[in-house]
């Protein structure tokens, strides 16, 4: 029983106020995670759907020629993008000298993408019909901001915290939720496919860098 006192105060005296942040906003996304599921899969509710469909429907049928725009932003979260920039991004953080980062953008983009279709494949909801592009695959949540979060919000961890560059936080961040956005404008995911996929996306960083602080530390502490 000592012993396990003796562990479980060695684990408090980890703990900084930056990583119980972290926490508390993981529990926060958590929870609107699991929100948007109930009103989504329990109470079968598609009014926020149909009034953000109603929204990008105005904004295209007054400006048909931000469709083109449009695709060129979603591309920057599709397979053929993320795939590319998450081997040679982290090559390039290897080769400069900097094989930590590298593995934490590797690790990062493999855990958004294995929980990503975990998730797709237990709430198994079905795409919009009308999408304006070619789609493939499940709809909840949404993989493009999921992923965009978890590829971008790294990004700009690591450049704040690795490179003393914080200045890039909210232009990535802010990219991420643009290209979230596209995919309810061109109706390939529904609004709440692309909320749960910000939530489910920043509730997998939030966990993956509390875990890597905790590690470092004990680590340190051996």
């Amino acid at each position: 029983m000592n012993r396990i006192t003796s562990r479980l105060l060695a684990l408090v005296g980890l703990l900084t106020a930056e990583i119980v942040m972290g926490v508390v906003l993981f529990v926060a996304t958590f929870a609107l995670f699991f929100y948007l599921a109930r009103v989504v899969f329990v109470q079968h509710s598609v009014a926020l759907d149909n009034w953000a469909s109603g929204i990008v429907d105005g904004w295209r049928l007054a400006e048909p020629r931000l469709t083109g725009p449009v695709r060129f932003i979603t591309f920057f979260a599709s397979l053929p993008f993320l795939l590319p920039a998450g081997i040679i991004g982290p090559l390039l953080l290897r080769r400069a000298g900097h094989p930590r980062e590298a593995w934490e953008l590797v690790l990062a983009m493999l855990g958004g993408v294995l929980l990503n279709q975990l998730l797709k494949t237990y709430f198994h909801r079905p795409r919009p019909t009308d999408a304006l592009l070619n789609t493939w695959g499940l709809s909840f949540p949404s993989g493009h901001a999921m992923l965009g979060v978890t590829f971008y919000g790294c990004l700009a961890w690591l450049l704040a915290q690795h490179f003393g560059q914080p200045g890039w936080a909210v232009p990535l961040l802010l990219w991420a939720v643009l290209i979230g956005l596209t995919r309810v404008y061109l109706h390939a995911h529904y609004a709440t496919d692309v909320l749960a996929g910000f939530a489910g996306g920043a509730a997998w960083l939030l966990l993956f860098q509390a875990a890597l602080k905790l590690f470092r530390k004990k680590k340190r502490s051996i």
